[in-house]
């Protein structure tokens, strides 16, 4: 029988878009209970915008809900009636972890805020994730992915010389949600040592802004900010992407020592530029690395990506393809490693999802099921969990709290 790490652990999840709901899917993909807290009044964003330019159909088919709330299960509350509140109190009792991602203040304002929900249960673990972190001058206002990226620092260096910073999106949100479930699972582990729960303040700003230090050690030290600079490497040279042959088809190469340059040349049979002594150190290779990018550009326009990568690779050039999306499902090596699954889902029919991204030998990360329809375990919850009579939850859908 497959064991789940966290097996036993339940989690009272209020999160919403991507930087709250990827954490508490990690935390699901682990074999934690996560039962989404969600309204019918304001759906999550991700339910009613399926994809760029997609009008709202079905809130239950949304593909970017249902890739990032697998494994969960979904109620439907109206937390602006008490019964719903007091409910919320009830889970929040019997749970472990309680998730949220709102504005700071929000929950405190249906009256579900930490200090509230601790008396409830004294050892909970309250995860509050934020654009900009719970205390602080900013940390009333509102942000999404590009904000993240732009607050961090990252979109400051991202992006080619002389042109604007770039937005960082999705991934800004991701990243964030994986320190949260970092920042989770040791307040869980902590708590198994003491006894003790806390409130975890995540600021996704910060969060992000750790993967720039380098850049910030060199405005404290040296005083300077770094500018942008497009695929270049601070010394390596070269270190680029390059037109492969065919539509919008790259190969990534960097080359880091000597040694390397020597087999690069090696395997692009020793064009005779390739002993210029503009290119006869590493310095002054870097120094023309412009010109070097053209002719390396000029080797592999010609040349199938995946030839290039086979070729460099095996005299030990780092070089891989760019890979676009339907690259990376077709991928032999991601295939091998079972990177995306197939699931049915109630409404979709069959979906192709992306699995955990790490394996455990113990207790294996895993796609139980599909993503919760709106409200599909209202009856699951509040019957089974807390003993609800069926009349009960009847009278609450002809009041409006169940919605």
């Amino acid at each position: 029988m497959v064991k789940d790490a966290l097996a036993g652990i339940r989690v009272v999840d209020f999160t919403w878009a991507a930087a709250g709901p990827f954490c508490t899917t990690v935390l699901a993909l682990l074999g934690a209970e996560v039962i989404k807290i969600e309204t019918s009044k304001r759906m999550d964003g991700t339910r009613v915008r399926p994809g760029p330019g997609k009008a709202f159909v079905n809130a239950n088919a949304s593909p970017p809900f249902n890739d990032l709330n697998v494994n969960k299960m979904s109620v439907a509350l109206d937390l602006t009636k008490p019964e719903a509140v007091e409910l919320v109190k009830g889970m929040v009792a019997v749970s472990d972890i309680v998730a949220e991602n709102f504005r700071p203040g929000v929950l405190s304002k249906l009256g579900l805020g930490y200090q509230v929900l601790k008396k409830i249960k004294p050892d909970i673990v309250m995860l509050s994730s934020s654009a900009s972190g719970q205390t602080g001058p900013d940390g009333g206002y509102l942000g999404y992915a590009s904000i993240f990226g732009a607050l961090s620092g990252l979109g400051y260096v991202t992006g080619y010389r002389g042109g604007p910073p770039m937005e960082l999106r999705l991934p800004m949100d991701l990243t964030s949600a994986m320190t949260s479930t970092f920042v989770v699972l040791a307040a869980l582990d902590y708590r198994r040592r003491s006894g003790v729960g806390q409130h975890l303040d995540v600021s996704s700003r910060e969060a992000l802004s750790c993967y720039i230090g380098e850049i910030l050690m060199d405005a404290a030290v040296n005083h300077r900010s770094q500018e942008r600079t497009g695929n270049e490497n601070a010394i390596m040279a070269p270190h680029n992407c390059y037109p492969c042959a065919g539509d919008d088809e790259w190969i990534s190469i960097a080359v880091g020592s000597d040694e390397e340059w020597r087999a690069l040349c090696r395997a692009m049979d020793n064009p005779s530029w390739t002993s210029d002594e503009k290119f006869a150190d590493a310095l002054s290779r870097w120094k023309n690395r412009d010109a070097l990018d053209k002719l390396v550009g000029e080797w592999s326009r010609p040349r199938a990506k995946y030839d290039v990568m086979h070729k460099l690779q095996r005299v030990g050039v780092a070089a891989f393809p760019s890979m676009n999306a339907k690259d990376i499902f077709t991928d032999p090596h991601l295939k091998a490693r079972r990177f995306a699954e197939g699931i049915d889902h109630p409404v979709t029919g069959k979906q192709t999802l992306v699995g955990p991204p790490f394996k455990l030998s113990a207790t294996p990360a895993r796609i139980r099921r599909h993503a919760p329809l709106l409200g599909e375990h209202n009856e699951r919850v509040f019957g089974d969990l807390l003993g609800m009579s069926r009349d009960d939850m009847e009278r609450l859908v002809v009041e409006g709290v169940f919605v």
